[in-house]
């Protein structure tokens, strides 16, 4: 355009509308380019910039680290009462030898099959939920953290996030009888009654991780078994169970135990019976699988997702994301601390394949 009318303009000494615009453009660019500081390509600007880059990952890479130790901090009562003793903290330092016993111990049963409650020491029981209520305090302290934004980027798995207040989803947590006052009296009666297998009285050992794991897989797994048969076997099964709990098609992390005592008690109480038999771990060993089942089935009822969801996708270990899919199709992902049984069963569906249509993407 500037050739064309240019040179015509000119000879009649006529300034051409395209080039005084033209003009004005050029000015500008040559005012900007002379603010710049003079450089080559990667200069001061594009260092600064992977600066900034550098320091975002670190953020994300220290946020990653600090939200993992949750995972240790849920066991911390076990971990320390039997590595604590160099530092005065060992159970050998804190209680009284008459409260233990180092050797498995089977209590005396009499005609009913029960235990004189009298004659079981309590001290492994109290311990236990004390571990349990403990790693509640880590976990529910991490995703206050978590949802405040402290604990880096925050991203919800479903599109719609539900808005709620704090303290009110914790009063609903801890009020939920199915939740706590069932299991906790399912722990009180099998305890303070002598049902427990003789080893798990034992105080010695420490944690034996290998039975912490075989109990863990095999609860997941019981608990896999009912959680399909309450989907599948009846309809009239369903309803009065599981189908409370399915009212929450976009959970958040304080729903976990909200769905009806039916419920509880096939997905937990008779895996917990069964797996007591099959494993007889020490009470360590219980107590570090209570309290690490109890807090990891809340948490993969988050509504967000957690920094370590890539590695436990890799491992096959549930992740919220997992849980989502249940909870949104209903017949996928029967499977809760783990997803080895629907791989195997042919039940699982990837929160990938959801992306864009229920999920947010990288979930």
């Amino acid at each position: 355009l500037k050739k064309r009318f240019d040179r015509p303009l000119r000879r009649r000494g006529i300034v051409s509308p395209v080039a005084k615009p033209m003009a004005i453009v050029t000015q500008a660019a040559s005012e900007e380019a002379a603010e710049k500081p003079i450089g080559k390509a990667g200069g001061p600007e594009e260092k600064v910039g992977e600066a900034e880059a550098l320091e975002g990952c670190s953020c994300s890479t220290v946020a990653t680290l600090a939200s993992s130790l949750v995972w240790p901090a849920i066991c911390c009562l076990p971990l320390v009462l039997t590595l604590g003793g160099p530092l005065g903290l060992g159970y050998q330092n804190v209680f009284p030898r008459a409260w233990y016993d180092e050797e498995p111990v089977e209590p005396v049963r009499g005609d009913y099959g029960v235990a004189d409650p009298r004659t079981v020491k309590p001290l492994g029981l109290i311990l236990g939920i004390l571990a349990v209520a403990v790693g509640q305090v880590f976990m529910l302290a991490y995703h206050l953290l978590r949802r405040s934004s402290l604990l880096g980027f925050t991203q919800h798995i479903q599109p719609e996030a539900r808005v709620y207040d704090y303290l009110q989803g914790l009063k609903s947590h801890l009020s939920q009888p199915e939740g706590f006052a069932l299991i906790g009296s399912y722990l009180v009666g099998t305890w303070m009654l002598g049902w427990m297998p003789s080893s798990y009285y034992s105080f010695a050992g420490g944690i034996n991780w290998v039975h912490v794991a075989a109990q863990l897989l095999l609860q997941d797994f019981f608990q896999y078994a009912m959680h399909m048969g309450e989907h599948k076997i009846s309809a009239w099964i369903y309803r009065h169970s599981h189908k409370p709990h399915h009212r929450f098609t976009n959970p958040k992390l304080f729903d976990a135990f909200d769905g009806s005592l039916a419920d509880t008690s096939a997905m937990i109480v008779v895996p917990f019976i069964l797996v007591a038999r099959l494993v007889h771990a020490n009470v360590w060993s219980y107590m570090a699988f209570g309290s690490l089942y109890a807090n990891w089935l809340v948490l993969i009822h988050s509504e967000f997702a957690h920094p370590w969801d890539p590695v436990f996708r890799r491992l096959g270990f549930g992740t919220a994301a997992d849980h989502h899919v249940h909870h949104r199709l209903f017949v996928f992902n029967y499977g809760h601390l783990f997803m080895y049984w629907d791989r195997v069963l042919g039940t699982y569906k990837s929160p990938s394949e959801l992306a864009g249509k229920y999920f947010n993407k990288d979930v």
